[in-house]
């Protein structure tokens, strides 16, 4: 039986919950975050900061339930949430002592609505569209505990291609990344949440674990799909212009 045979009998369960991480400092985005959080960060010519964008998405993607865990300046963001019409039902959380990623992971989840059924999780600083649904059917067809989401970022500088006798060939400008990245979205399984610490990082404890138990997946978003991630005062210009080329985004 093909796995699109296998489907049709056996649809995938939606995923309807999602957590999205928005307690960082984003240091690295000074100014612009010396008075909102990293998530509450425009790009310029968008009118949408980052999480309201996010939460689109997100809708758009089936989910209904969302809970934002909030940290710096959480005063903020929770205002905007409180102002702006927004298409899900959200709930935040406000961690008063830093959890680390995998801690505010685990606190969030103890408010998501439906304990016994699976979850996205989002880092708050990523712009991004594609098909989670897809993401989700990869997820349950690998019956993984966690799968992440996969990006080919580009390079920030221009590589050089030589061949054997030290010649050069040519100049490659901003190329792909020969390595997949994790792309900071997530799909988690219900009994994932109990694996995570209450404090620290899960990238160093928990993912390691389920990768030497195989029950970790990685999904590479689809070829020409968008993604960024916003770190730094670059990369809000760059987004702005790549997204007046990808008005989809």
């Amino acid at each position: 039986m093909t796995s699109a045979q296998h489907h049709a009998h056996n649809p995938v369960k939606a995923v309807t919950q999602a957590v999205l991480l928005a307690g960082g400092q984003g240091s690295r985005l000074r100014p612009y975050t010396d008075d909102r959080p990293k998530p509450m960060v425009e790009i310029p010519g968008t009118g949408t900061p980052i999480i309201g964008h996010q939460l689109a998405w997100l809708a758009s993607e089936g989910v209904t339930d969302a809970v934002v865990s909030c940290g710096h300046l959480a005063e903020v963001l929770q205002e905007w949430l409180d102002g702006t019409p927004l298409p899900l039902n959200v709930t935040t959380v406000v961690e008063r002592e830093p959890l680390g990623r995998g801690g505010g992971l685990k606190y969030a989840a103890a408010s998501l609505p439906r304990k016994n059924e699976p979850w996205y999780a989002t880092n708050g600083d990523i712009w991004t569209r594609f098909s989670l649904r897809e993401m989700a059917a990869f997820h349950e067809e690998r019956a993984a505990a966690a799968t992440l989401a996969l990006a080919r970022p580009r390079i920030p500088w221009g590589a050089v291609e030589t061949n054997e006798f030290g010649q050069v060939l040519d100049f490659i400008e901003a190329p792909p990344s020969p390595f997949l990245i994790n792309a900071g979205v997530y799909v988690f399984s219900p009994e994932f949440t109990a694996m995570l610490p209450d404090q620290g990082d899960h990238e160093r404890t928990t993912f390691p674990g389920l990768a030497r138990e195989r029950r970790l997946a990685g999904f590479p978003i689809p070829q020409g799909a968008y993604w960024r991630a916003i770190d730094t005062a670059k990369d809000l210009t760059e987004a702005a212009k790549e997204l007046g080329t990808h008005p989809s985004a």
